[in-house]
């Protein structure tokens, strides 16, 4: 195949591709930057997209033996990425901007613009595992979580749906440990073997997300009260605050009862600030909407209330609602109006408007979905099966 590797600068790129070349792909190395106003170098562990990232991309393309070019995707990345990040934050949400990357850049304007010039495939460093079934219909992809569970990515590639799963590859999906990645680079002369991880928000390379939400949406004063409505501090823009976040409060009243207080609510149009006791953000009910399915799922989540009033059946799965979070036993349907309602057995804590809730079936992921609310079910679910 004719294979598009992303070569990001880092590490698990790099081996990603030199995995694509060793299986016989004729394999092509591109860059993107994503950045309007590149740096010369990362702040060691954060940011991204630096003039040093893209040498450390082209030495290893080098080392490969494979072509390299550098795409300037800044301008999509500004358009969809960024404004949706500062968009959702302004309205109250929050958003996963690693989700938006993967639906927007690496699996839109990146694999599209691939198959427009005649590859096959895109392969990225992405730690996440793609099973094809056999079927009378023809073959089915899959979408796994990696074998290394601890950099499992699957929550944030769920995104991409199952359309594009036969036009990407996961070269990382079965490797046990970040350490075997880095040994094998270094085995390779790869140049990049013992390079810091990136993390964070790779646009707010100097981890000051509120500081960059202001200098974006300019401030706006305004009240923190607690959910008698009484004023107990102020802030300078509610859009800087997240659901479940507990410092940088400025609360100038304590709590009656001394305990500490959590961020229960962002509402925009007053904006207010909203914070109780943390027991007040235990949620046992998500509804969710954009719902992307995969497989077998889509049958059941896709039935019963996207066009009329009465709800489909229930799903027996899991439910993950952060990147690096815990999936825990859940139940999911379609309501009127093409909804997800979730109920997980027991409380999750902190969930908010804008994040992204991935059902699995075990390791296989089933749906992906934006959340709108939460709540708490009065009753436990009855589930059929």
């Amino acid at each position: 195949m004719r294979v598009l590797a992303a070569l990001s600068g880092g590490v698990d790129s790099a081996v990603a591709a030199a995995r694509a070349v060793d299986a016989g792909h004729d394999v092509v190395g591109v860059h993107m930057a994503l950045s309007r106003n590149r740096d010369q170098f990362r702040s060691g562990s954060r940011g991204c997209c630096s003039i040093e990232d893209a040498g450390d991309a082209r030495r290893a393309a080098d080392v490969l033996g494979i072509p390299f070019y550098v795409w300037d995707l800044s301008e999509r990345f500004e358009d969809t990425v960024v404004a949706d990040f500062l968009s959702e934050y302004a309205a109250g949400r929050t958003p996963n901007p690693c989700v938006r990357c993967n639906e927007h850049i690496k699996f839109e304007a990146l694999l599209d613009k691939a198959l427009a010039l005649g590859f096959d495939a895109v392969c990225t460093g992405h730690y996440a595992r793609l099973v094809t079934v056999a079927t009378p219909d023809g073959p089915v992809h899959e979408l796994h979580r990696s074998a290394n569970l601890a950099k499992d990515q699957s929550y944030v590639l769920a995104v991409m749906g199952e359309e594009r799963l036969g036009r990407v590859l996961f070269p990382l999906g079965d490797v046990a440990s970040k350490d075997e990645v880095r040994a094998e680079a270094s085995a390779r002369g790869l140049g990049v073997s013992a390079k810091p991880d990136s993390y964070d928000i790779c646009f707010v390379a100097d981890g000051d997300t509120q500081g960059f939400l202001r200098e974006r949406l300019g401030a706006r004063p305004g009240d923190v009260v607690d959910t008698t409505g009484r004023v107990v501090g102020t802030h300078e823009g509610a859009y800087a605050y997240t659901v479940g976040q507990r410092r940088g409060l400025s609360i100038g009243h304590p709590a009656a009862d001394g305990k500490p207080r959590y961020v229960l609510r962002v509402e925009p149009v007053s904006n207010t600030v909203v914070v109780g006791s943390g027991d007040l953000l235990d949620v046992d009910v998500i509804v969710a909407d954009d719902a992307v399915l995969f497989g077998s799922s889509a049958a059941v989540l896709g039935a019963g209330g996207a066009e009329g009033d009465q709800p489909g059946e229930w799903l027996v799965c899991l439910a993950q609602v952060r990147a690096h979070g815990d999936a825990v036993a859940a139940q999911a349907r379609s309501t009127a109006g093409g909804h997800l309602e979730i109920t997980v057995d027991g409380r999750l804590r902190g969930v908010a408007p804008g994040q992204s809730v991935v059902l699995y079936d075990g390791t296989r992921v089933l749906a992906q979905a934006t959340v709108t609310r939460t709540s708490r079910h009065a009753a436990p679910v009855a589930v059929a099966g």
